[in-house]
């Protein structure tokens, strides 16, 4: 008997040569969940653990050839998409998610890495709201992204429900605001979802390691 073959997922994100975030990670999920990866590759960094050191972002139709290569051949079943630096890419990648909207769609609102180099233009972040947050079945941001998306600042699981519910209304159908970068003996993230709330706590680890967990998370959701 032939063995079914796996679902496939695609990743659209930057690539980190030092293979904690991004591509690299996103691959390292998808595989570990028993999920076939493709990707698109929107930007290459040069970055180690200590930061990134140089971007080169990739012209929009070259990120938009990858996209329509993958989604015509291999028929990824969800879709992730991290790094998006620029207005333009953001345009060329909405445009390829729109003719493919029955494939579940994880957006996770990549704008600083965690050594704080910025890897979102801020004139970028409006495209971004107007053109994939209403593409989204689920947003992932970080504290700190939820607080650039909906202008809330965020010092309580209140305001995390607040920013929640608001990213909500542009879109996307389930929210998960993160808080790893809260205060707490406790790490809770938070799930906004048809008016509903549901909250995932987990005692915190203390670690200087947290490169990448984001781009992790989201490809496991999307896996």
């Amino acid at each position: 008997m032939t063995a079914a073959p796996p679902p496939v997922a695609l990743t659209i994100a930057g690539s980190d040569s030092g293979g904690g975030a991004g591509i690299q990670a996103d691959l390292k999920s998808f595989a570990a969940l028993g999920v076939f990866g493709t990707t698109a590759i929107t930007s290459i960094t040069a970055q180690n653990t200590e930061g990134v050191h140089a971007v080169r972002d990739l012209p929009p139709d070259t990120v938009r050839a990858q996209i329509t290569a993958v989604l015509e051949d291999l028929k990824p079943s969800a879709i992730k998409s991290g790094m998006l630096s620029n207005g333009a890419i953001i345009e060329a990648v909405a445009e390829e998610l729109r003719r493919c909207s029955t494939v579940a769609y994880v957006l996770d609102p990549v704008m600083v890495s965690e050594s704080g180099h910025a890897l979102l233009e801020p004139n970028a972040v409006d495209s971004l709201i107007t053109s994939l947050l209403p593409l989204a079945l689920i947003a992932t941001p970080n504290r700190h992204e939820a607080e650039v998306l909906t202008g809330v600042q965020i010092v309580s699981e209140d305001d995390m429900v607040k920013a929640a519910r608001r990213i909500a209304e542009l879109g996307p159908r389930y929210v998960l605001v993160k808080g790893g970068h809260m205060e707490g003996a406790e790490a809770t993230d938070i799930l906004f979802h048809d008016g509903a709330v549901e909250r995932f706590s987990t005692e915190r680890i203390p670690t200087r390691n947290t490169h990448g967990t984001g781009c992790t998370y989201s490809a496991a959701i999307a896996a």
